[in-house]
């Protein structure tokens, strides 16, 4: 159980992070962003998502 939830958070990781890289910001956001996400996996991911994401509509 606990090894599919940690592939499902390295999967949603990993999308996030493409997210990251294809988006016009500039590159010290970015870096900024993908550091938060390796550090914190779930936190990271769930506010870049929450905060980032929420800035397009």
């Amino acid at each position: 159980m606990i090894g599919i939830v940690g592939l499902i958070v390295l999967i949603l990781d990993i999308i996030a992070i493409l997210d990251i890289l294809k988006s016009s910001a500039d590159t010290v956001k970015k870096l900024l962003w993908i550091i938060l996400i390796v550090v914190l996996p779930v936190i990271g991911m769930i506010l870049y998502f929450l905060i980032e994401k929420r800035k397009l509509f």
